[in-house]
């Protein structure tokens, strides 16, 4: 899969597109909101990956594509406020019609695509292997990771 072009605007009040997040070995779209307990445990994990490895050629953009009348949490004030709150290092993108999401096939939040320097899909999945926000533990496979390394290294993704 290609990687769906979209302009969206952040939550820093400009606009950006799938050419502005771009980067020259692996791009990360990930489908997010501030009401999900799965994405609340994940989005400091996603900061860290993103700030390891956006100087190796990694772009990334987290994208809400919630009805915020269902999820008053996520309008887009509330996303201004959890972005300055959290400090994230990356672009948070309001997707109010839900198209992106559509076009990506986002189903679940966090739902993480991430694609190779030509924008064809090389590993969509989990961060990491905790995924239980009741239960949590110490990650040991870190699948994120692991598709960024093979990525960055320029081999195919090995994570499954």
């Amino acid at each position: 899969m290609k990687a769906p072009s979209f302009n969206l605007i952040g939550v820093d009040g400009k606009p950006h597109s799938l050419d502005s997040i771009k980067g020259a070995k692996a791009t990360i779209v990930v489908f997010s909101c501030n009401h999900c307990p799965y994405v609340v445990m994940t989005e400091d994990r996603l900061a860290a990956v993103f700030n390891d490895y956006r100087s190796k050629g990694v772009g990334m953009a987290a994208v809400n594509s919630n009805d915020s009348v269902k999820y008053p949490d996520d309008s887009f004030e509330a996303m201004k406020a959890r972005a300055q709150e959290k400090g994230f290092p990356f672009p948070y993108l309001h997707d109010a019609t839900q198209e992106v999401a559509k076009a990506y096939g986002a189903t679940h939040t966090p739902h993480l695509f991430v694609f190779d320097g030509n924008l064809e899909l090389a590993y969509t999945g989990c961060v990491d292997d905790d995924n239980n926000y009741k239960f949590r533990k110490t990650p040991t496979i870190h699948y994120l990771r692991d598709a960024l390394d093979d990525l960055v290294a320029g081999r195919p993704v090995r994570t499954p």
